[in-house]
């Protein structure tokens, strides 16, 4: 890019990590203060906000430095796009433990409290953890470009750092791409079109406890649609950058413009800062709970003037006094008629 596209480049990934540490930050802070968005659910979405506040608080600055044209050691490099590799496919996993939960919540409403408890659904956080850390970390073991550079440069121990000089376009689209974000993206469609039919179902059917049953279902109903709306954000900001990443694997002689592959990078980024606003605007339980942080810690109070209290105290007890009197004097004229 010339270097005035650099500079918008650099401004909008800044405003993205910014955007995206506050919100995810308040999500973290929302379900640490709120105890009814203790349940399964939000510590799945707080696993998906703990990998969304590394996106702008670790792999944004990161892309700056790269785009600045970062020497660096081979390995290096290729540490850093793993640990890219990794927070991208908590992400998925994080949505893919949302989606079977909700379809839980549905499917077997009675025993879901017995079956999905807090200590269950901390382990699925821990293996979905371990399992993208395990996947995003197999370029290290040698999957990854670095033979290719050896017969290409005179001393490939020192580069220009960039994603894909150092991760295998066999890698990203074979394994990373068909097998870890398609398999599981088509998978929590699946999930939440039978979520919306069984919902529908219930809703439709007349039971004799109609009333509350219904209460349940449209519940399940409003936050199956917001959390639907942040796995349809996540295809639409992830799906570009792979798709362009398979026309370059398939057919090299296509030439991709430079600011398309920029513009999917920032889509990616940008997905990070945009779950939390979804969970502003959808869902009620963070609303209130975004609502309850910003009064315990960002309101401005008036301070209080040395003796307002004593003084206020002094006014409510003259009051009660006038009224208690007033109260006498009226008992007495109606005793007197």
């Amino acid at each position: 890019m010339a270097r005035g596209d650099d500079i918008v480049y650099i401004v909008v990934e800044v405003v993205i990590a910014l955007l995206s540490c506050l919100g995810n930050l308040l999500v973290i802070g929302a379900v640490r203060l709120n105890h009814s968005l203790r349940e399964p659910t939000f510590l799945f979405i707080v696993s998906l906000a703990v990998a969304d506040l590394a996106v702008g608080a670790v792999v944004i600055p990161l892309a700056i430095i790269l785009i600045a044209g970062l020497e660096t050691h081979f390995y290096t490099c290729l540490f850093i796009s793993c640990v890219i590799l990794i927070l991208t496919q908590s992400s998925i996993l994080s949505l893919l433990a949302i989606a079977l939960d909700r379809y839980l919540r549905v499917k077997i409403p009675i025993r879901y409290k017995t079956i999905v408890t807090q200590r269950r659904a901390w382990a699925v956080v821990v293996a979905c953890w371990l399992l993208s850390t395990m996947l995003g970390i197999i370029p290290m073991l040698g999957w990854n470009n670095k033979s290719s550079l050896g017969n290409e440069t005179m001393n490939p121990s020192c580069m220009n750092c960039t994603f894909i000089s150092v991760i295998s376009m066999t890698y990203m689209v074979y394994l990373n791409f068909f097998g870890w974000v398609l398999v599981p993206l088509l998978l929590m469609i699946c999930l939440y079109v039978e979520i919306f039919y069984r919902i529908r179902k219930q809703l439709n059917q007349n039971t004799a406890n109609s009333t509350e049953s219904t209460r349940y279902y449209r519940k399940e109903q409003k936050l199956a649609r917001s959390l639907a709306v942040v796995l349809f954000l996540f295809a639409v900001c992830w799906l570009p950058l792979h798709i362009i990443n398979s026309v370059q694997f398939f057919s090299p002689q296509t030439e991709v413009p430079l600011i398309a592959i920029y513009s999917g990078i920032l889509l990616t980024h940008a997905n990070s800062a945009a779950n939390p606003i979804v969970y502003a605007f959808r869902i009620k339980k963070f609303r209130d709970a975004y609502t309850q942080l910003w009064n315990k810690y960002f309101r401005w109070k008036e301070p209080e003037l040395p003796g307002s209290t004593t003084v206020e105290h002094n006014s409510v007890a003259q009051v009660t006094h006038s009224t208690v009197e007033r109260s006498k004097a009226i008992s007495a004229g109606n005793v007197y008629q």
